[in-house]
């Protein structure tokens, strides 16, 4: 097993407190992107936080993938603050993906793997997050893939979009999921391509948000803005 920053000891615990008989066999414990205000508030993706929203039985489906489970993992992000937090409310807007698409300078990105688990041979399990920063907006996305060979398929998403003259950002989670039986017009090589294999994902669950920023925070921080992948 490989746990970056992580002591066996820390393993233990970790694995004990989350009810789990193991963790995934390659968890990136220190790996974190966080973007945070110097205001405090703020939001992150880090693996050990993903692995709290896992079903207490969830992870024996994951090491026993014969086990046909329904039970999901549902991590969508880890706010940050304390005196001064986002604001998480519903919303019926949504990330507008053309904009997305215009020509802009990059001026950051990063790819992170949160951790991955081939399942003893029977699939696997993996959690990324990637970012792009422009100088007019930035563009976060979080990717959970689940594959049990011969059982289905499980693709969760969280897309964070938020432009550089608003006073919020926008989240997006889609959680995709199908049966392998039911993909049988899908060629067989794209059940190991994610970015192939979503598009025949039928859409389980749909959430958009508004992340607002809090009305009282330092408009003039030392520490303005941290958009940092730390490994």
């Amino acid at each position: 097993m490989i746990i970056h920053g992580f002591q066996s000891t820390d393993v233990e615990r970790l694995a004990d407190e989350l009810h789990m008989p193991s963790l995934p066999e390659m968890m990136f414990g220190d790996n974190v992107i966080r973007i945070q205000h110097g205001s405090g508030f703020g939001i992150e993706f880090n693996a050990t936080d993903a692995l709290r929203c896992v079903n207490n039985y969830e992870g024996e489906c994951l090491k026993w993938p014969v086990a046909k489970s329904g039970r999901k993992t549902d991590y969508k992000k880890t706010l940050l603050g304390e005196s001064l937090k986002l604001k998480v409310v519903p919303t019926t807007d949504h990330i507008d993906t053309e904009k997305l698409k215009a020509r802009e300078q990059i001026k950051f990105f990063e790819e992170v793997l949160l951790f991955e688990d081939e399942l003893h041979d029977h699939g696997v399990s993996s959690l990324s997050v990637k970012i792009r920063v422009m100088p007019s907006s930035f563009f976060l996305l979080l990717r959970f893939f689940l594959r049990i060979d011969g059982v289905f398929i499980r693709m969760n998403y969280t897309r964070l979009y938020h432009e550089a003259d608003k006073t919020y950002m926008l989240g997006e989670y889609t959680s995709g999921e199908s049966k392998i039986a039911n993909l049988m017009h899908v060629p067989p090589s794209l059940f190991t391509e994610p970015n192939e294999i979503s598009q025949y994902l039928p859409i389980k669950e749909a959430v958009c948000e508004k992340l607002i920023f809090p009305e009282r925070m330092d408009p003039n921080p030392a520490d303005s803005q941290e958009c940092t992948p730390v490994e």
